[in-house]
């Protein structure tokens, strides 16, 4: 951070700028456009619907309760929590025994091919990629989705 304040010659020490942004990173977390409707559809239709994410349990649940998804779905894991993370084959497992779900019948969806194709493929999950500037290198999801809204047809 300090090699940034210097290099664009920010006015302020990085420090102060850490500490604003530590203090209002999650102040506004947006969902994905189409999450809600989306995942209420696939409650209405008795889909069990889970959440795997690396990250810090206070951000990652902050951010979840922002966007207004924590009631949208029937777990999370997250990666703080639980001493795992993607793209370690156990998170995924553990994630699948919460919900009582089968890896061979069960979708993940993710926009990280390192993540979400290959980490969850390697336990027998298939694996949707939402594209959203991560790119793919050699990875081979089995579904590409144009917009969340595209999960609703998986089956």
């Amino acid at each position: 951070m300090p090699l940034l304040v210097r290099e664009f010659g920010l006015a302020h020490p990085a420090q102060a700028l850490l500490d604003d942004f530590s203090a209002h990173f999650m102040a506004a977390p947006v969902p994905m456009p189409h999450a809600h409707s989306v995942l209420r559809a696939l409650r209405a239709r008795g889909v069990r619907l889970g959440v795997v994410t690396n990250g810090w349990s206070e951000v990652q649940t902050a951010c979840l309760n922002g966007c207004g998804l924590t009631e949208l779905v029937d777990d999370v894991v997250i990666s703080q929590a639980v001493g795992l993370s993607k793209p370690d084959p156990a998170i995924y497992r553990l994630a699948l025994t919460r919900l009582g779900a089968d890896a061979s019948s069960t979708w993940f969806v993710g926009d990280s091919p390192r993540n979400d194709i290959m980490g969850p493929q390697a336990v027998g999950l298939r694996a949707a990629f939402l594209p959203t500037g991560h790119v793919l290198a050699g990875e081979r999801p089995d579904a590409t989705l144009a917009d969340l809204r595209e999960v609703l047809a998986l089956s």
